[in-house]
């Protein structure tokens, strides 16, 4: 049996999750602080048919090149990119965009490790409590007293508000965020939220006062990274090349209906 049809048909199957993953891209495009993902291929083993040789008999050349057949492509890994998303303005006070390559910390009641985030979309709990949308706790902000008004997050994280009847304002802790040595090293777990691994490293606690690279802007939401147009370019190069390799088993089995007709 040729070759080519099982080599065009891991093409079809790579362009397949290439297809998938760029899907999930478009579908996400409108997620607060969401990061595309880009899949990335290898090829397959090389059948060698003939080896090169060297050889100090004068009476046979040397063969310097060899004769390969590559067997086609597979899916390697998929890379997460955390390139900084646009900043929306909602002039919602607990709408937080961090600027820098950082996350929030979150915790999640019953679960002994933290999870994090880059969405900054948070919620005052019924207990006065900051909260994601799913009702997880932001580590470092104190919950709020009953009646607190004009809630205000400083680039540092700082929490503070005002209480009715007295002027000065009341501090609430600070936002934590950390970083890691490698997020692409994190496992994604749905929600906007992602876990640490030991590819990751163990995350590293953001000092305000020795990182300016990294601030909270507060009334802001961090768009989604992908780009639409890129994304369409990438989805008609991904079609041509799966058309490319289904023209690939066709011809292969036009080559092989040629050669059961040659008794005829």
């Amino acid at each position: 049996m040729m070759r080519s049809l099982y080599t065009a048909s891991t093409g079809m199957y790579a362009q397949q999750m290439n297809i998938d993953t760029l899907a999930h891209n478009m579908s996400n495009v409108n997620t607060t602080g969401f990061k595309k993902q880009r899949i990335e291929f290898q090829d397959l083993l090389y059948q060698q048919i003939k080896r090169p040789t060297v050889t100090d008999d004068f009476t046979q050349p040397n063969q310097p090149q060899g004769l390969m057949v590559g067997l086609g492509v597979k899916p390697s890994t998929t890379s997460t990119m955390f390139s900084q998303g646009n900043f929306l303005p909602t002039d919602n006070p607990l709408d937080v965009a961090i600027n820098g390559q950082a996350f929030f910390k979150l915790e999640i009641p019953d679960r002994e490790d933290y999870v994090f985030t880059r969405d900054g979309s948070f919620k005052i709990d019924a207990e006065g409590q900051l909260v994601n949308a799913d009702g997880y706790l932001v580590v470092g902000a104190d919950p709020l007293e009953e009646g607190a008004y004009d809630v205000k997050i400083e680039k540092n994280g700082t929490l503070s508000y005002l209480l009715p009847g007295d002027p000065d304002s009341q501090n609430a802790g600070q936002i934590e965020l950390v970083k890691f040595a490698n997020p692409m090293g994190l496992l994604q777990l749905g929600g906007n939220l992602f876990q640490e691994t030991p590819n990751s490293g163990e995350y590293i606690d953001w000092e305000p006062e020795n990182d300016p690279t990294i601030s909270l802007e507060s009334g802001f939401l961090e768009a989604s990274n992908v780009q639409v147009v890129e994304e369409m370019v990438n989805l008609i190069s991904a079609q041509r090349a799966y058309e490319f390799n289904s023209k690939i088993i066709q011809s292969s089995d036009e080559m092989l209906q040629a050669a059961s007709n040659l008794r005829r």
